[in-house]
């Protein structure tokens, strides 16, 4: 076929040509190529047309009933198929994606409880999806979901900002908690006097546990000094269990307390609100999901 070559041969190559020229290429008609697309034999035909008229070249010869491939189709067909067959690809990724089949979720954690009986119940919904956590203090975990580095959260009473959608999920309040063998272990309630005059062990700045019980020394007037401080809920836990001294923690934090007394505090013990959170911004399939969830009970 004569004609001028195309100014810019890249625009001649759309979608629609390439998956013609390929199904008339592995079919060898435009009748079966046809019947394959879905559409009329004209369309097909019209695709191939306008690919030559636009290229300058013949990419198919006929003879009898067949349509030829020339050395240049064939050389045109294994990339056109490369492209084709990723195009399916990203077609199937997009619907996985709509029915979350499979994907990423990163998700934000302060303490264990709520979100790890969220995440079960997530998981048992999209088995197929990834889960990536996160733990950390409520700072860390706050920075976290404003700067992305996870979709979703779960922790006691996060920012009430505008750039934040929340959702309450729970009620806790923060508790002393020491070893069975401690003096106090029988008590039924404690205050902050009581609690000032033994070993105190006090997580880090940033700790939503640590605001809530700097919070009610200060309700009691007293300024305690730590004999231990720990940056980690686990770190408390273990002092706690080895009778350093009297930790606090949330008193649905953890499901497994190594046999530990939990002493609710007078100043302490107004209950507050657990949050699924995240970006406004952040509003994909997965995310909506598991921000729709409710934790499932062991």
């Amino acid at each position: 076929m004569k004609g001028l070559p195309p100014k810019n041969p890249v625009s001649a190559l759309t979608f629609s040509r390439l998956r013609a020229l390929n199904a008339v290429t592995e079919t060898g008609s435009f009748s079966a190529a046809a019947r394959r697309m879905a559409v009329s034999q004209a369309t097909v035909s019209q695709q191939v047309r306008d690919l030559e008229r636009a290229l300058g070249a013949e990419l198919f010869r006929r003879s009898a009933n067949d349509m030829i491939p020339t050395a240049l189709c064939r050389q045109i067909y294994s990339t056109a198929r490369e492209i084709e067959d990723g195009s399916l690809k990203i077609a199937e990724t997009l619907r996985r994606h709509r029915t979350m089949a499979d994907g990423e979720l990163r998700v934000g954690l302060g303490q264990p409880l709520p979100g790890m009986a969220l995440i079960r119940a997530f998981r048992s919904r999209f088995p197929g999806v990834e889960v990536k956590i996160e733990m950390g203090s409520w700072g860390r975990i706050v920075e976290a979901v404003g700067e992305g580095r996870v979709d979703v959260a779960v922790l006691p009473e996060p920012p009430k900002q505008d750039r934040f959608r929340r959702r309450k999920i729970q009620s806790q309040s923060v508790v002393a908690i020491v070893h069975p063998q401690h003096p106090l272990a029988g008590r039924p309630m404690v205050g902050c006097a009581e609690l000032a005059a033994d070993r105190l062990i006090f997580r880090t700045a940033g700790s939503s546990t640590q605001r809530v019980v700097d919070e009610g020394f200060r309700s009691a007037g007293i300024a305690p000094r730590p004999s231990i401080v720990m940056d980690t809920r686990d770190g408390v836990l273990d002092a706690v269990s080895h009778d350093l001294g009297v930790g606090f923690m949330w008193s649905k934090g953890a499901s497994r307390q190594a046999g530990l007394r939990q002493l609710p505090c007078r100043e302490m013990s107004r209950e507050r609100s657990d949050y699924v959170f995240a970006l406004r911004t952040t509003s994909v399939p997965l995310s909506n999901a598991f921000f729709a969830l409710e934790p499932e009970q062991s």
